[in-house]
């Protein structure tokens, strides 16, 4: 994914319009940044209180970040503290990768990198970097937050967790030189659904047409598959982990949009309010 390509084409979006409208000229706006008048997402804004968006959307991300946190450290307490131990899951999980590891080639490796490296410390921070760039220099504020919180509410999260939740890696040689008990969840497979189908979201809505749609869900479910096996190939995760870490992207990419939402409508009470003044 070329973010900069990305952003050009993301930066087009009137996010910040009311939903329900448009302005002449402009296409039509990512209907999912936008709560439908009466829904759930205008019903809190207004008992917020909130009239500002940006208030609106950090206590949002505030509230569902911690939500995330204890939900991902109860699963992982559960799942290293219980279910491995007392129900054979620890045997099962270890052979998925003792078998991808028995099938590792010279070819296989290198593609197993490129998978790690996409969703990865270096590639990830710099797609985010281009996008919320260029997204305020556009002035589209609630795509740069919504870039930026993705993944910072994703990312937050694994690090909470990883402090609390301990769990070996698998039992393989391992391709990369990481904190050997910070395998659960897996915060690659996590930030590739958050940020890589959150922007992919986000674009399938603003085009609007159910060929699009379907073509952004398989490409996020192929990346998601690519960056797990890598994720798994290389030794750094379990099956289990990666399945985490999907749950994790997606709450996470659930939380920032509701957040967004209710945003949005803060925006449009704040309008109404300066109409009518």
């Amino acid at each position: 994914m070329d973010g900069a390509d990305t952003a050009v084409g993301l930066a087009s979006l009137p996010v910040l319009q009311p939903a329900g409208s448009k302005r002449s000229g402009e296409p039509p706006s990512a209907a999912v940044l936008h709560p439908p008048p009466d829904g759930i997402a205008a019903r809190v804004a207004q008992r917020l209180g909130a009239a500002h968006p940006v208030r609106a959307f950090l206590v949002i991300v505030l509230a569902g970040y911690a939500l995330l946190v204890g939900l991902t450290i109860g699963a992982g307490l559960l799942l290293t503290s219980y279910l491995v131990s007392n129900h054979g899951l620890a045997k099962w999980d270890n052979d998925v990768n003792r078998w991808l590891a028995k099938h590792r080639d010279s070819t296989l490796t290198d593609l197993s990198w490129l998978g790690s490296t996409l969703a990865g410390g270096l590639v990830i921070p710099v797609v985010v970097g281009v996008l919320v760039t260029v997204f305020l220099l556009r002035r589209k504020w609630l795509l740069a937050a919504f870039t930026l919180f993705v993944i910072g509410v994703e990312s937050g999260s694994y690090r909470a967790t990883t402090l609390v939740v301990e769990r070996d890696r698998p039992p393989v040689h391992r391709l990369e030189g990481l904190d050997p008990t910070a395998s659960f969840p897996s915060g690659h497979i996590a930030a590739t659904v958050a940020l890589y189908g959150g922007l992919l979201l986000v674009l399938a809505s603003h085009v609007g047409r159910r060929w699009f749609s379907a073509l952004a869900a398989a490409v996020t479910v192929a990346l998601v598959l690519f960056v797990g096996w890598a994720r798994m190939y290389r030794g750094m995760h379990h099956l289990t982990d990666s399945a985490a870490g999907v749950l994790m992207g997606v709450l996470a990419l659930a939380i920032t949009l509701f957040a967004a939402r209710v945003a949005a409508a803060a925006k449009s009470r704040d309008a109404e309010k300066r109409a009518t003044s």
